[in-house]
């Protein structure tokens, strides 16, 4: 009878620890459910603004509870596909992607989705390919803004809107480039005597081949170039640099428009060798996106329709794509004060240091 009674006790017992291991299994598979591995790819670090994409999309994740797993591809479409496949296979919840190629960047979304991983695209638009939500600045008025201010500089140089006009765009095909390019293109429709000499694409956004190209231009036109719009400040770069050779690096000869607003480039604008850049704000992107890849990989079975407000649906050759769109200011030697430094990107020592 006693030994009945003991082994109706280890039974118990058994049965009482198998409880146990049960729960704490239970417990920490719902914590592993609880936690969130962001993948984040960006497609260069080439231009200074992507270290602080990268820092502010980082903290952002991180103060919602999540992990980010980063990525820069240089440039490289066959990096930027191999870090892709290792973002998937480390079984990330959700991607977010600014493409090397925008052209080919939807069959990384269409892998990924099969896995049942949803992308956001960052920055620059893909085309002609799914994708499940966008995340952008308003690259259309990139170039509207840098376009109205070279016709009220002309107009004052001039006293008429009238000149030879160079447009610098970056990588060949890609549609951001073309986006921020589009603004200046209707400017110049609209105006019959702003002649578009050379419109150049430049692998890799290359600050290098953008100076090669003004070197070029500069020779074919004997220097008579009254204006270069730049997709970005790395162009702009390359742009002053080939200026600077010739003693043409000064605003009031020769109009220069940048866009992405480096530190270099606005020291350029407050030292009058250049007059335009156009400051994409890259908190409200950063942030933004951390925001909407939290939302996405905590609530993997609800339809971006009930989780993202406030979008622009936009039409990417292959179907609308719920877009959030944030805002660009144009920065001139009249307002760094008052933006960049005002709002503490950059301290007046960094600007004025000269």
């Amino acid at each position: 009878m006693m030994r009945g009674i003991s082994s109706i006790g280890n039974i118990g017992r058994l049965l009482m620890c198998a409880l146990a291991l049960f729960l704490l299994s239970f417990q920490t598979g719902a914590l592993a459910e609880e936690g969130v591995e962001i993948g984040f790819l960006l497609k260069t670090m080439q231009e200074e603004r992507y270290q602080t994409d990268r820092r502010l999309f980082v903290e952002a994740a991180q103060a919602l509870g999540a992990t980010v797993d980063f990525a820069s591809s240089g440039n490289d479409e066959l990096r930027q596909l191999q870090q892709f496949e290792e973002m998937l296979d480390n079984d990330v919840d959700v991607i977010v992607l600014q493409p090397v190629n925008t052209g080919t960047a939807g069959a990384l979304v269409a892998m990924a989705n099969a896995r049942d991983i949803r992308v956001i695209g960052y920055d620059s638009m893909l085309t002609n390919g799914p994708l499940d939500v966008m995340v952008m600045q308003d690259s259309w008025a990139v170039g509207k803004l840098q376009g109205e201010a070279l016709v009220a500089w002309l107009t004052e140089k001039k006293g008429r809107i009238e000149g030879n006009i160079a447009l610098i765009m970056g990588q060949p095909g890609d549609s951001n480039a073309q986006a921020m390019s589009s603004g200046l293109l209707e400017i110049l429709a609209k105006n019959a005597d702003l002649r578009l000499i050379a419109q150049r694409s430049h692998v890799g956004w290359s600050p290098d081949l953008a100076r090669e190209t003004v070197d070029t231009l500069l020779v074919k036109h004997n220097n008579q170039i009254d204006a270069f719009i730049c997709n970005n400040s790395g162009l702009a770069y390359g742009v002053i640099g080939a200026l600077e050779a010739e003693g043409l690096a000064d605003s009031a000869r020769v109009f220069v428009a940048g866009s992405d607003a480096d530190l270099r480039n606005i020291r350029y604008v407050a030292q009058g060798k250049q007059n335009v850049e156009i400051w994409k704000k890259i908190a409200p992107l950063a942030k933004k996106a951390a925001e909407i890849a939290v939302t996405l990989a905590k609530n993997p079975n609800k339809p971006v329709s009930e989780l993202v407000q406030d979008v622009r649906l936009i039409n990417n050759g292959y179907a609308e794509i719920p877009t959030v769109v944030t805002p660009v200011v144009r920065i001139t030697k009249d307002n760094i004060d008052s933006t960049m430094i005002a709002d503490g990107i950059f301290t007046r020592e960094q600007v004025y240091q000269d």
